[in-house]
């Protein structure tokens, strides 16, 4: 009786479901029931395992190049264009990164604000001579010459506005709404910190 009572446990513990199986039959995720379902393998658990994991991998695959695309941050640029008979048109400044001409530049400024510009350094001596074109460096030094030199009074605001660029050198050809613009269309606004600029009203 024992030995009979032994087999018939064994036998009940074989066909008991496992942990894995019980939760994948009570589970809502489509497919888990039928790959971990009771008995042996067969090619209906096969197919649905195969159908199940190229799911999986096809929506990690997704999700990855969803992340990818995210982290790459793309935007897009969206324009309306409205026609307009009459607009007012704003100012438009021209800024010349060479603040100062020089051509313009004199010995008395030279003198004054030589160190300043970086073209000469504290004992009024022609800074990085080896950098500058031969033209240029002859008439540095030319300037640069302060023999028997009496420095004059100096004014900034002058300096600014004297050997800063002049419009009718740079303007090549200016239209608005059809009509010619000229050098004489612009107005020169001096600031001391960031230079001239040309701006047209």
């Amino acid at each position: 009786m024992t030995a009979m009572k032994g087999d018939s446990e064994d036998s009940i513990e074989s066909i008991r479901p496992s942990n894995l199986q019980a939760f994948a039959n009570s589970s809502t995720l489509h497919g888990m029931s039928h790959i971990f379902a009771y008995g042996h393998m067969t090619f209906r658990r096969f197919l649905w395992t195969l159908s199940f994991l190229g799911s999986l991998g096809l929506l990690l695959l997704v999700c990855m190049d969803r992340v990818s695309y995210y982290f790459e941050f793309p935007h897009v640029t969206k324009l309306d264009e409205v026609a307009a008979p009459n607009l007012t048109f704003p100012a438009v400044t021209f800024c010349n990164l060479n603040e100062f001409r020089f051509s313009k530049i004199t010995k008395n400024d030279l003198y004054h604000v030589g160190e300043l510009l970086a073209l000469l350094n504290e004992n009024y001596q022609i800074a990085n001579p080896h950098l500058a074109e031969p033209e240029i460096l002859a008439a540095l030094k030319e300037k640069a010459n302060f023999v028997n030199f009496k420095p004059k009074q100096f004014n900034m605001t002058d300096f600014y506005n004297r050997t800063g660029h002049d419009i009718s050198d740079m303007l090549l050809q200016c239209t608005f709404r059809g009509d010619a613009c000229f050098p004489f269309n612009f107005s020169t606004v001096s600031c001391r910190d960031l230079g001239m600029f040309l701006l047209l009203f």
